[in-house]
C-alpha cells in the first residue's frame, strides 16, 4: 500500500467521521476541495464538486448550524441528522476511498461500513450528550455542545484534508470511546434490570 492510498483512505474515513458532528460541513468541504483541485473523485461522483453541490451544501451548512442552536429543535433534528450523517458519510467515504474498479455494490458496501458506521456512531453519541444536557439543564447547556460539535466539524473537516492520517486515527479513537461507553452503559442497565 503506497502513502498516496494510504492518505486517500485516512481522507475519506476522517471526513466521513465529521459527518457526525453536522451532516453537511463535511460534504462542503469536499466539494470546495474538489473544486480546488485537492481531491480527485471518480467520474460517477464529479456532481460533488460542482458549483450547484457547493451552493447547497453552503446554504444547508448555514441552516443546520443555525437550526442547532434552537432548543429542543436540537434534540428534533438529532433524529432527522443520524440517518442523513450515515448516508453523508457514506457518500463521502463511496467518493474518496480508493477502491478501484470494483463493482459498484462491493464499493457502496465498503463505503458504508467504512464511513456511513463512522459518522453514525459519532452522531449516535453526540444526540445522546445532547440529550443529557437538555434532561439536567432543560436544553439551556445545549447551546455548548452545538459549539463543540460545530468546531469539531468545522475543524475535523479541513484538517482531514491536510493531515488525514492523524485526523482519522484521532476520530477512530472517540468512535471506539463511544462505543465502549455505549456498550458499558447497556450492560449496566441490563444488569440493574437481572437483578430486580
Amino acid at each position: 500500500m503506497d502513502t498516496n492510498m494510504l492518505t486517500q483512505i485516512a481522507m475519506g474515513i476522517a471526513l466521513s467521521a465529521c459527518a457526525g458532528f453536522r451532516v453537511f460541513l463535511p460534504m462542503l468541504t469536499a466539494a470546495l476541495a474538489t473544486q480546488l483541485g485537492w481531491i480527485h473523485l471518480p467520474s460517477d461522483m464529479h456532481w460533488l464538486g460542482s458549483w450547484a453541490a457547493i451552493i447547497c451544501f453552503g446554504t444547508a451548512a448555514i441552516l443546520e448550524v443555525i437550526a442547532y442552536y434552537i432548543p429542543f429543535v436540537d434534540n428534533l433534528l438529532d433524529t432527522i441528522a443520524t440517518p442523513l450523517s450515515v448516508a453523508a458519510g457514506t457518500m463521502l467515504a463511496f467518493s474518496i476511498l480508493p477502491v478501484g474498479e470494483q463493482e459498484p455494490l462491493i464499493r457502496w458496501g465498503l463505503a458504508l461500513l467504512a464511513g456511513g458506521s463512522a459518522a453514525g456512531t459519532i452522531q449516535l453519541g453526540t444526540g445522546i450528550l445532547r440529550l443529557l444536557s437538555s434532561k439536567t439543564t432543560a436544553g439551556t447547556g445545549n447551546a455548548i455542545v452545538a459549539t463543540t460539535e460545530n468546531a469539531a466539524a468545522a475543524s475535523g473537516s479541513v484538517l482531514s484534508l491536510f493531515i488525514p492520517v492523524i485526523m482519522a486515527v484521532l476520530l477512530l479513537f472517540l468512535i471506539v470511546w463511544i462505543l465502549v461507553k455505549l456498550f458499558s452503559k447497556v450492560s449496566s442497565i441490563s444488569r440493574k434490570k437481572g437483578s430486580i
